[in-house]
């Protein structure tokens, strides 16, 4: 990271994302954070998800969103009312009829009336505990992911949330797509989009982050805000997959092969490394 971006930065806080999430950048933070321009204005990530690279970078003014609202709720909650949510963590139990219990109220009419910490407890414990940390729902939007087999999981990690909660505490949180957080971006500003990839396979489109999907219209959409934002002098960077739709979408801008280990697959023998792509205008 340039030594502008650097003297931008709060006091460091030793972190790492409370969520897991598919598509997570922990395994490639190195290779985002080597490539982090100078930048003397805003940081923007719409496409939030865990958040490893706003985590590690802890910009002073950033600008974060999200189209779940669930997640952006978790975010605030962690951010603003980090005692109610370690209080409420407490009760949840790694039992399988349990899970299914806490995953299905999302059908019942008073989750409406949940409490915001409520719902965030919720989404940490569904996250901790469901099949390897993903997060999808049905077209209804009802969380539909299956109970997880694991040894012991952490629902509350009370010391990792509370240096969450610190790091977090100047970020803006909003629930808006890439395209509503587009006008607030501006010259000087640095901007890391991290979408749903384009698939490698038919079987790999994940297509259920949230009910309307993302699909190849929404990345043409998405590459089109890259170009403006060039035209404007708002530095962007771009992970996506090496599918050659994604080359060709981006081959006016400097594109790079990376190696990132992937593990979402069901099947063991399938997952590893995968050749991923870093996109950048500057």
């Amino acid at each position: 990271m340039g030594s502008e971006a650097a003297e931008e930065c709060n006091e460091f806080v030793q972190c790492r994302p409370f969520l897991k999430w598919v598509g997570g950048k922990t395994q490639l933070l190195p290779e985002l954070m080597s490539r982090v321009p100078e930048f003397s204005g805003t940081y923007f990530e719409p496409f939030l998800g865990g958040g490893a690279l706003l985590f590690m970078l802890q910009p002073k003014r950033a600008y974060v969103t999200d189209v779940n609202e669930e997640l952006v709720n978790c975010y605030e909650v962690v951010q603003q009312q980090l005692e109610a949510l370690c209080k409420d963590l407490k009760q949840h139990r790694y039992e399988k009829d349990y899970y299914y219990a806490m995953r299905d109220v999302d059908r019942a009419p008073e989750f409406k009336a949940w409490t915001r910490v409520q719902r965030a407890s919720r989404l940490i414990y569904l996250n901790k505990t469901c099949f390897n940390g993903l997060y999808r729902v049905n077209s209804k939007g009802h969380f539909n992911v299956p109970f997880g087999k694991y040894t012991n999981p952490t629902i509350l990690d009370a010391e990792n949330l509370a240096a969450c909660s610190k790091a977090l505490a100047d970020v803006t949180v909003g629930a808006e797509s890439f395209l509503e957080a587009e006008k607030r971006m501006g010259k000087g500003d640095f901007v890391y989009f991290d979408p749903p990839y384009v698939p490698l396979s038919t079987t790999a489109y994940f297509t259920s982050y949230n009910v309307n999907g993302f699909d190849a219209e929404m990345q043409r959409e998405l590459c089109e805000l890259c170009r403006r934002l060039d035209t404007r002098g708002v530095k962007f960077m771009l992970s996506n997959s090496s599918a050659p739709f994604v080359l060709e979408l981006y081959k006016e801008f400097k594109v790079e092969r990376v190696r990132a280990n992937r593990a979402i697959n069901s099947k063991g023998e399938k997952r590893g490394k995968v050749d991923e792509v870093i996109v950048q205008n500057f």
